[in-house]
């Protein structure tokens, strides 16, 4: 296992990290698969991932993660705590609801976490995570009480982590990417701002639906060109984390253009590397939509359709309709957007037919 500077917290984190999503228990629908481990199997699939060098491990309150954040106590237990690094989060945006979150969790953790951050920011509720007396002011005045070690925001939009990047009150950043969902990551990496805080990365696999189509080692090889600090990988089984943390990973550069080939072995993919530069004038989220239909086809169909029905008439109907094609200006693979949309939509009409 390597380790890599955590921005400027002084701890060297391991290069791969223990997402705990896949242990949970309970009914937590909107989340992807999951195993269900009992606590005395979750302990020991955390455990056989320290023996093999990760230091690392990720979770959420349970509201959002079932029981992980439990299980990930009794972890702890097992182990020299001063060799782990535990964070923690919870979507909660207002500064007294995550303040009692934090100090709930670190019961359930049995230790202070070493970060905590305010989870899933995005334009709907960022001006009152950044507010006086919001979320992220909480988070602060908990690291200067001892009651966390380092604040952290979560998010998968790039303009809300810029902002957390120029924050100094913002110790870690944590956001998605992979080989296909590059774009974020090619726009973090070649901005000054994010140089100075440490940087978790999640959805290595897509939820586990590049799995498949690309083995974990092209996964985690393919992303390790970029300066994050540690890749979230999502375990639930013995096999999965000897995969992960069982051998050692070398870097390997996939153009997106090899991604997409190699996806249309089964479909033909949207070639959107959710870079979030389309802006429509209407307010809707342009890379979310063409990400769904990619899910679709990659197996997550019930997963995605919910997630298209929730907007897409709008959006297709606001499509059809606009003139502009503002949202097409920035796209570095050029995609005609409209006809993508149209694509969805066509989509959408003919499932379950």
């Amino acid at each position: 296992m390597r380790y890599r500077e955590l921005g400027k917290t002084g701890l060297r984190i391991s290069e791969l990290g223990f997402g705990t999503i896949p242990i949970l228990s309970g009914r937590v629908p909107v989340l992807p698969e999951y195993f269900s481990p009992d606590t005395k199997t979750a302990v020991a699939i955390m455990k056989q991932a320290y023996d093999h060098g990760c230091n690392f491990f990720d979770t959420a309150i349970l509201e959002e993660y079932g029981d992980a954040e439990i299980k990930l106590g009794e972890f702890i237990k097992t182990v020299d705590r001063s060799r782990l690094i535990i964070s923690d989060k919870a979507r909660f945006y207002d500064g007294a609801q995550i303040y009692r979150e934090v100090l709930r969790s670190a019961e359930h953790l049995g230790t202070v976490p070493d970060i905590y951050f305010v989870h899933q920011v995005d334009e709907s509720n960022v001006d009152e995570v950044f507010a006086k007396g919001g979320a992220l002011d909480a988070l602060y005045d908990l690291k200067k009480e001892g009651k966390i070690g380092f604040t952290g925001i979560a998010s998968h939009y790039y303009n809300v982590l810029y902002r957390a990047a120029l924050d100094p009150r913002v110790d870690v950043l944590q956001g998605s990417g992979n080989i296909l969902e590059r774009g974020m990551l090619d726009r973090i990496r070649d901005e000054e701002a994010f140089r100075g805080k440490g940087f978790i990365l999640n959805k290595v696999y897509a939820a586990g639906l590049l799995i498949g189509p690309f083995s974990t080692a092209e996964l985690i090889g393919g992303v390790l060109e970029y300066p994050f600090s540690s890749a979230l990988l999502g375990i639930g089984t013995f096999e999965q984390e000897e995969e992960a943390f069982g051998r050692e990973h070398q870097a390997r550069h996939f153009s997106f253009e090899e991604v997409l080939e190699r996806l249309r072995r089964d479909f033909e993919p949207i070639g959107c590397d959710r870079c979030e530069r389309c802006v429509c004038p209407y307010g809707h989220e342009i890379h979310t939509t063409l990400r769904q239909f990619n899910y679709f086809c990659l197996g997550k169909e019930y997963w995605a359709i919910n997630k298209l029905k929730m907007d897409l008439e709008n959006t297709y109907a606001h499509c059809c309709a606009c003139t502009d094609r503002v949202c097409m200006k920035d796209c570095l693979r050029h995609l005609y957007i409209p006809e993508e949309i149209a694509r969805v939509q066509h989509l959408l009409n003919s499932f379950g037919k």
